[in-house]
């Protein structure tokens, strides 16, 4: 299944009228960005196909060459190479290219780590390309991790001769501009070597291994030099979480605390990103410090609101100086003066707060974000994990069903490795004690057999994913949700029993199609995430939209529409938001209550990132900072707000 789901673009750039130099003018490194990342993928692996391709013609044929050498492909691990190499593989299965005279080279390897642990870099890299293809054995050159200390130093210059000739490298960067485990300070002539982990970098590769304490400290990695020696490199980035650290890399200063910044000085070197990662680029962030632009009501007021931040002034209160001074002259040549762009973008956004997220009946819906018919709605929630329902739009949810409408909610996934083992014997111990049976110490055995490389065991994920069920329930009773309209789809991507999961099948696209044929909803609500497209949250919106297409055709689906909400790390961009609700003191509260009943994802945070607020601490500072963003921009002062996008 192809990582597909994006949001559609409004206004921008005239592409067509502006010149590549002016186009790309702040940024110092070539920079393709696609659709998505599907079309991204697509570009890289014709890239790598035709570079094997005329490497043979020219090499193999000609007799002259008596050592004959293989192309050699340089290849990055992690997660953002996943989808292409599933695509290489697709097309060596179609007979579209071989790979018997081409050599791989991994990038880095945890250390120490025996390289049959799934938690392995390059397990990966075996496992989604390399079993796969005709590759020869001899050919396969990746990180050996496993051997003593005494030898890394030597390893370490024999890896640095099988690389002397890398033809084509491709890399991704981790969110602190890391290449590979280069970290922050790394210096540009380094080569293969071991390396210290920062702390925030195990924090982050922690999601991959149970917990901080077993996540490897150190790491081996090719240095900067190694990787800038190659004839040819492409970066590739997916996902907004990229954004950032993308900008500094394209448009910033060379610098050793963003190693991967060195590659501006490579003579063949390109960045690959989908319009996610790309979001913080001027051509993407700010186009009209660019060139000429295609001004839509909604692009405008992405203008205005960027134009308000600039000037620290609501929008009634910008002047025509202000538009001059800030590059958006060109706005002001639309037709409209200042004043009535002003007030127009105002209504624009005013007209997206409401108090009726299913709509007003009997109400004038002509400027209201949601129809007052019909009503009450038929309303289906779906929430990736067993708690993103209340976490992310708890107050609109509590909303609905206090508003009478017939509110179904849909959890996608089981949650079960998100459950701590002694999260699970305290529930066991419960049950205990309430003289419901004793079976504390055949789950406490049933622990202690878990294996570190192999997924958990079902009888185990069972007990979790009953905890994680019991929870939800208790969610959305405690606003007086029944019970009958609480549906666990358990979809199968999910059940490996580890952190890495299988790609979305056509089995768990049928479990989404039945229920949405048997609810029938007029609203829909999911969780629009634009971060990693291999993540949870991107798997199950691309899983609710391919169920979608199955169903376009049906009566029911003419008067649905469907609503995005956003996780617990980040909140839309004002100027994509179609609809706000308010929260008041006592909704918010009723919200945060809701959140405390999933007990084992409070105070124990599953998988910890340098965040260390629990979750109904970052889902009320981001909804009232919000309310706060739309007061300063003249808006009424709000005590928090969730945003919603309308996908259709």
């Amino acid at each position: 299944m192809n990582n597909k789901y994006t949001l559609p673009e409004d206004g921008g750039l005239n592409l067509e009228i502006t010149p590549r130099d002016i186009l790309r003018r702040y940024e110092r490194i070539r920079t393709q960005i696609y659709e998505n990342e599907y079309r991204g993928v697509q570009y890289v692996a014709d890239m790598i196909v035709k570079a094997i391709r005329n490497y043979n013609e020219v090499f193999l044929p000609n007799e002259i060459y008596d050592d004959e050498q293989p192309f050699v492909l340089g290849l990055t691990t992690g997660r953002t190479p996943v989808g292409l190499y599933r695509e290489l593989v697709r097309r060596y299965e179609a007979g579209e290219v071989s790979f018997r005279n081409v050599a791989v080279c991994s990038l880095d390897e945890f250390y120490p780590i025996d390289p049959t642990n799934p938690q392995s870099r390059n397990f990966r890299i075996r496992e989604e390309l390399l079993n796969h293809i005709d590759i020869l054995p001899e050919n396969i050159h990746l990180i050996d991790a496993s051997m003593a200390g005494q030898r890394l130093s030597e390893y370490g210059d024999s890896y640095e001769q099988a690389t002397r000739k890398i033809d084509l490298m491709i890399i991704g960067v981790g969110e602190d501009g890391q290449v590979g485990f280069n970290e922050p300070g790394s210096h540009r002539k380094s080569r293969t070597r071991l390396v210290q982990l920062t702390h925030n970098t195990r924090m982050i590769q922690s999601k991959n291994f149970a917990d901080m304490e077993s996540t490897p400290r150190m790491a081996i990695t090719m240095g900067l030099q190694t990787i800038m020696r190659a004839e040819r490199i492409v970066l590739m980035a997916w996902g907004e979480e990229k954004a950032s650290i993308i900008h500094r890399i394209v448009e910033g200063e060379v610098t050793p605390q963003v190693p991967a910044s060195y590659l501006q000085e490579h003579a063949n070197m390109e960045v690959v990103i989908d319009r996610n990662a790309a979001g913080k680029l001027t051509r993407v962030q700010t186009p009209w410090l660019v060139g000429s632009c295609h001004w839509t009501p909604r692009f405008t007021r992405k203008a205005v609101i960027w134009l308000c931040g600039k000037v620290q002034k609501p929008i009634l209160k910008l002047t025509y100086q202000d538009y001059i001074d800030h590059s958006l002259g060109e706005l002001l040549e639309q037709g409209r003066s200042y004043d009535k762009i002003n007030i127009d973008v105002f209504n624009d956004l005013q007209h997206t707060i409401t108090g009726w997220p299913g709509g007003k009946p009997n109400a004038d819906d002509t400027t209201r974000p949601v129809k007052s018919t019909p009503f009450p709605k038929r309303v289906l929630i779906f929430s990736p994990h067993p708690d993103d329902d209340v976490i992310s739009m708890g107050g609109t949810f509590i909303r609905l069903v206090e508003h009478g409408h017939d509110v179904h909610v849909a959890y996608e996934t089981s949650g079960n490795v998100a459950v701590h083992d002694d999260v699970l014997l305290q529930h066991i111990d419960t049950v205990r004690e309430l003289g419901f049976g004793d079976r504390y110490a055949e789950v406490e055995q049933l622990i202690r057999s878990k294996s570190d490389h192999a997924a958990e065991p079902r009888a185990l994920l069972d007990l979790k994913g009953a905890i994680r069920r019991a929870e939800a329930k208790a969610a959305v009773r405690s606003f007086g949700l029944d019970a009958s309209h609480v549906h666990f789809l358990d979809l199968p991507f999910y059940e490996t029993g580890g952190i890495k999961k299988r790609p979305l099948s056509e089995e768990d696209i049928a479990i989404i199609v039945k229920l949405l044929r048997e609810i029938q909803p007029d609203q829909i609500y999911a969780a629009g995430d634009l971060a990693d497209p291999h993540g949870t949250h991107r798997v199950c919106i691309e899983a609710v939209l391919a169920a979608l297409e199955v169903v376009k055709g049906d009566p029911w689906m003419e008067q649905c529409h469907m609503w995005l909400y956003r996780g617990t790390w980040m909140e839309w961009d004002l100027s994509r938001v179609d609809m706000a609700v308010p929260l008041s003191p006592d909704e918010l509260i009723k919200k945060r209550h809701a959140i405390y009943r999933h007990v084992s994802q409070k105070d124990l945070v599953p998988f910890p990132d340098s965040d260390t607020r629990e979750f109904w601490q970052r889902a009320e500072e981001r909804t009232q900072h919000t309310a706060v963003r739309y007061d300063q921009l003249g808006m009424a002062e709000y005590q928090a707000l969730e945003l919603f996008v309308k996908m259709f």
